[in-house]
Formats: C-alpha cells, sequence, structure tokens
C-alpha cells in the first residue's frame, strides 16, 4: 500500500484571505516503511510574509522571490502523491491551501476520502492532552532536536515516525520476508537497518536552494551543524 505522508508551510491561516503556500514537503510510504522517496519545493507566494508566519517557519519573501510559481510545479506534485493515500497532521489546514491553490491551476481538489488526519487518530487514541507534532514526539520517545523552526519535508518526515507509531509501532508492520532482501536486523538492539544507503533523491537546484535558506538564518542556526562544509 502506498502513502505519501504529507506537509506545508503557508503565508497565514487562510487562503480566503490572501494567504498563500510557501512550501509542500511529502514523503512516500510503501507497506508504511519510508522508501526514501520525498517531493520538497518552495513556493513564491507573489505576496510578502508576514512576520508571524516568519517567526513559526523562518522562510523570508526575499528567499522565495525566485522559487517557483504553484502554477509551474503543480504537476509534479501531482504526479508524485498520485493516487496514494495522504496522511496529514491537522489535515483541515494543509488541504484548504491545497485544494485552493489546485483550484487556481484547474486541478481538482483533493478528496477528503483519501486523507488521513493523524491528529483525530492521536485524538482518539490520546485523549484530553496535547496531541501537537511535539507532543506526540516527546510521547513516543521520537527525537525532534531538528525541528528549531517548522519545515515542510522535515516535519513530513517526523510525521512519518509518529504515524507509525499511531498504528502500533514499526514492529507491527515487520515483514521479514519481504524485506530481507534490504533490510538487516540487529537482534541486540532491535533496530532495523538497511544494508546500503539509499542514494540521495535532492537535485543540485534544490540543494542549493536549501542551502542559499540556511544562509539566511544567521550564525547561530543549528541547521549549519548538519551541513557539509
Amino acid at each position: 500500500m502506498r502513502e505519501i505522508v504529507l506537509d506545508t508551510e503557508t503565508t497565514g491561516f487562510e487562503p480566503s484571505e490572501g494567504h498563500r503556500l510557501v512550501e509542500i514537503g511529502c514523503v512516500e510510504l510503501v507497506d508504511r516503511f519510508p522508501t526514501g522517496n520525498t517531493f520538497h519545493v518552495y513556493i513564491n507566494p507573489e505576496r510578502d510574509m508576514p512576520a508571524d508566519a516568519f517567526k513559526v517557519h523562518g522562510i523570508s519573501g526575499e528567499f522565495l522571490s525566485d522559487k517557483p510559481l504553484f502554477a509551474d510545479v503543480h504537476r509534479d506534485f501531482v504526479a508524485f502523491i498520485g493516487d496514494a493515500r495522504l496522511v496529514i497532521h491537522n489535515a483541515a489546514f494543509d488541504a484548504k491551501f491545497l485544494n485552493f491553490e489546485l483550484g487556481r491551476v484547474g486541478q481538482p481538489p483533493l478528496s477528503p476520502d483519501r486523507i488521513v488526519d493523524t491528529l483525530q487518530l492521536a485524538r482518539r487514541k490520546h485523549p484530553n492532552v496535547s496531541n501537537s507534532l511535539d507532543a506526540l514526539c516527546d510521547r513516543y520517545g521520537l527525537d525532534r532536536s531538528r525541528r528549531v523552526k517548522h519545515g515542510a519535508l522535515l516535519d513530513a518526515e517526523i510525521l512519518a515516525e509518529v504515524y507509525s507509531e499511531l498504528l502500533g509501532g514499526k514492529q507491527s508492520k515487520l515483514d521479514l520476508g519481504a524485506r530481507a532482501a534490504s533490510l538487516a536486523i540487529d537482534g541486540a538492539a532491535g533496530v532495523r537497518r538497511r544494508r546500503a544507503e539509499l542514494p540521495s533523491r535532492l537535485s543540485d537546484d534544490e540543494r542549493a536552494a536549501h542551502t542559499a535558506f540556511i544562509a539566511t538564518l544567521g550564525d547561530d542556526c543549528i541547521w549549519k551543524l548538519y551541513v557539509r562544509p
């Protein structure tokens, strides 16, 4: 079963008030296991970046000024998600922005029937407590140290781990027969490891865009700990 874990960043809360998408990040799962296949794009919103939104994700209007419009990337996005189930945290928010942008370019909206809202899953499993992405990471002991600011691809990667835990944890879907060729099992630690690292799917343009974005965040930005000189 193919699923796409998806997250977005925007200029605000309501497309009806003129707010727009600025980033989409997607992670592909097959049988609830990450394949390494991702989709990531920054989008020029054709407007300014409000200060409150900048505080959340750190993406400036200047950084986005030379990025493609949604009209330029929507075909790649639609092709990537295909007809897969979409896994989104607080799905109503992301879906309304995606459907607004899809409508502007003459594409049909995403059907609610194909969307899994992990916030609703979490609320049913953990009622009367916080079920934000950060709270769920803490609850399940997942590393969120990289999440200094929101970022669509990073949050999609973290959500993929949270989704697995919400459905019972990784071991609930362990299939030794199908994955023996590509995975090694560390019996002592109970950790599944690939025999070989997956090749990077980032293009040179995506690497350059990310490097340019990191350069805008200042010398104390934690991302610089992960960027090779």
